[in-house]
């Protein structure tokens, strides 16, 4: 069974962004033989995530908005006592961050079908960084026949 594995870069803005992978997933299955299978999209930071929903600009704004509600940045978190761990200098408070994580998923695996993605109409892969800006990373593996 080929397997065909490839890193997305996305350099990200500050707080919370959401970004659309689904583009670029297109184009690494495109890229391949593989007819049906399946794609794995995994997300390699602790303060990122990955779901799938729908990518419509008041939607992002609402998600946003419920992330800090559950999570806020203000909160009273013991990960924030940075003078009591063993830190790099620019170590950001983020626990929220770390939190709101939590409450997302690290991975998404989508079917393959006839060479396409099978995702629903209004259904986009997204990446949230939910502490930039940073350079982050997103794993893809795609497998199948």
């Amino acid at each position: 069974m080929p397997i065909k594995n490839q890193v997305i870069e996305v350099e990200t803005d500050k707080g919370i962004s959401i970004y659309n992978l689904t583009p670029q997933i297109v184009e690494i299955l495109k890229a391949t033989s593989i007819k049906n299978g399946q794609v794995l999209v995994f997300s390699r930071h602790t303060t990122t995530a990955l779901a799938i929903n729908e990518y419509e600009e008041r939607l992002l704004e609402d998600i946003k908005v419920h992330l800090r509600t559950l999570a806020p940045e203000s909160g009273n978190y013991l990960h924030n006592d940075l003078h009591l761990r063993d830190v790099p200098p620019d170590e950001p408070m983020n626990a929220h961050s770390h939190l709101m994580a939590m409450m997302l998923s690290n991975s998404e695996i989508i079917p393959i079908v006839e060479g396409q993605l099978a995702l629903g109409t209004w259904q986009s892969v997204l990446f949230f960084d939910l502490d930039g800006p940073r350079k982050r990373t997103v794993f893809v593996q795609i497998s199948g026949e």
